[in-house]
């Protein structure tokens, strides 16, 4: 019984740190692989932009990956997306998507699952996005974009921050996204550490996303180079406009290492795309899966009959 509560408590702190959901039906599924960030309550850095930033009071999960062309695809063609974007590839990362796109994809991943969406498009008005009011289900007073009730998102700044620079070894920040303040050597595909896609030619284009350099310390890929991630947050960090610029960071695979730097945030026209433009998803931390359910019960039934005369 001691080996199986051993078992039993691995699984669950694997669960609790990647976990790939499910998205679609039949033939048209796809994967996204979230890590869990953890160290709820970690302090912010000071030395990057905004400042300050990366303090998060609550665990969640972010994507290890930026979220592909063929994701997008499979969504188009089980909805009413119609999200236009570049063509690459189907492992390559989705871009030339506006950050109003961005967000109906979280919301059609909320929607599809059953969960209330995160981002309020207003259908009579040409789904125009809005923010949420007061009356609405879920309004948060302190981030009126974002719906509380939604199970996944946009990342906010300091969501994306934590993920990309924080680790919570050291509980030290770092200027790059690989653990280090020491630029990553550039490379045009791979997945070795201390590696970024940055400092190729346009041309070129980025890497598949599972081939998109190094991971942070927390185990992210590509939150410096291979392209430019939409955040949440309004760049003025007020979040209280819903036609404000956004936020973008991470830089691109045509990008120097100056642009991977912590410090470096740009703006960018939320109704916009482009081709070095793309994202990924966060979430909450979900609830125990059905598997280790399962092996909760099949202990206690196991105990049970030991216990049996």
């Amino acid at each position: 019984m001691r080996t199986f509560a051993f078992m039993l408590l691995v699984a669950v702190a694997a669960a609790n740190v990647v976990r790939a959901d499910v998205f679609g039906s039949g033939a048209d599924t796809f994967e996204i692989e979230f890590v869990t960030i953890g160290d709820p309550g970690n302090p912010a850095d000071t030395t990057g932009a905004p400042n300050p930033a990366g303090s998060v009071p609550y665990q969640y999960r972010i994507g290890k990956f930026e979220v592909s062309e063929a994701m997008v695809d499979i969504a188009n063609s089980m909805s009413y997306l119609r999200i236009v974007h570049d063509d690459r590839g189907p492992n390559k990362p989705v871009t030339q998507i506006s950050w109003y796109e961005a967000a109906r994809f979280v919301n059609w991943l909320n929607t599809t699952n059953g969960h209330p969406p995160a981002y309020k498009f207003v259908a009579n008005r040409g789904l125009r996005f809005e923010l949420w009011q007061p009356g609405d289900p879920g309004y948060n007073p302190a981030n009126a974009v974002r719906n509380s009730l939604a199970f996944y998102f946009l990342p906010s700044t300091d969501e994306w921050y934590k993920a990309a620079y924080y680790d919570p070894t050291s509980g030290a920040y770092y200027d790059y996204a690989t653990g280090s303040d020491i630029s990553p050597t550039a490379v045009a595909s791979g997945s070795a550490a201390g590696t970024s896609v940055y400092g190729q030619p346009h041309l070129q284009g980025p890497a598949d996303i599972t081939l998109a350099g190094g991971l942070s310390p927390y185990g992210t890929m590509a939150q410096g180079g291979n392209a430019f991630e939409w955040e949440e947050t309004e760049f003025d960090l007020v979040n209280d406009m819903a036609s404000s610029v956004r936020g973008t960071r991470g830089a691109s695979w045509g990008h120097s290492s100056d642009f991977l730097r912590s410090s470096v945030r740009t703006p960018f026209d939320p109704g916009l795309g482009a081709s070095d433009v793309g994202f990924r998803v966060a979430s909450r931390i979900p609830e125990p899966s059905t598997l280790l359910l399962g092996l909760v019960g099949f202990g206690l039934l196991l105990r049970t009959k030991r216990a049996s005369p």
